[in-house]
Formats: C-alpha cells, structure tokens, sequence
C-alpha cells in the first residue's frame, strides 16, 4: 500500500511546480496538460482549460507528489493537512522557511523546540501549509 498526497493547484500548477523547482529542489518526472489528454474533454471546464496541467508527478527529496489545475476553478484549497519537510541542518531549515514563506504566510516562526532544534510552519503563496523541521534528539 502507498499513500501519495495529490494537490490540486484549480489553475497555477505550471507555476507550482516552477516554485517548488526553485525553492525545494523538486524535479518533475511527468506532467501531462489536458490537451494531450486522449479522454473527452471535461464538463465545466473554463476557456483556455487546454493549457492547463492535468496530472503531474514530482519528487522533493526522496518524495513523489502528484498534482494537477483540477477543475481550473481559480480556488485552491489546502485545509486539514500539511506537508512535513524534514531537512538536515538549521541553515536549510532557514532557507526552506523564508523561501516557502515568500509571497505565502507564516503561521508558526522557525524556532527550537524540546523536538527539534528548528521547527516552524507556513502555508506558501498557493495556500500549501508546510511544517518545516531538523530532526532532533528525543
């Protein structure tokens, strides 16, 4: 059994997975637009929807994301979950937060804690919350 979380970026995916290039190191290994798509087009999808990203499949780390534009609504929505990215030293941790934070909002500085020696959380500019932490010694 594997569990992989699919994010649904309703129209900025393209720019997603350019933000999470540059700030995380990720790197695409598929990306599929609808209009390579062999299935019928969708009800309900704007004008312009043909451009958009229909299924992706990323890597952070040694981790695979999958995410698409979904229905290109122009609304994400990232509530009841977070992605926890583990890095190794302070120094990444600072890097990662304030590039994820750019553009995004802080909801919990980095700071240490009695489990890490760096742990803060932030939703990016699309709306992705992140729980950033160094490992720590329990």
């Amino acid at each position: 059994m594997l569990v992989q979380p699919y994010l649904f970026f309703e129209g900025r995916c393209e720019e997603a997975l350019e933000f999470y290039k540059k700030t995380l190191g990720a790197t695409v290994e598929m990306k599929m637009h609808y209009s390579e798509s062999p299935e019928p087009t969708p009800q309900g999808m704007p004008a312009g929807f043909e451009k958009k990203v229909m299924h992706s499949s990323f890597k952070v780390g040694e981790t695979t994301l999958m995410a698409s534009d979904g229905m290109c609504s122009g609304q994400p929505s990232f509530k009841g979950a977070s992605l926890s990215l583990t890095v190794p030293t302070e120094v990444e941790a600072k890097r990662v937060y304030s590039a994820l934070a750019d553009g995004g909002q802080p909801q919990m500085p980095l700071t240490k804690t009695f489990y890490s020696p760096a742990f803060g959380m932030v939703a990016d500019k699309f709306g992705v919350s992140w729980m950033v932490m160094v490992p720590g010694q329990m």
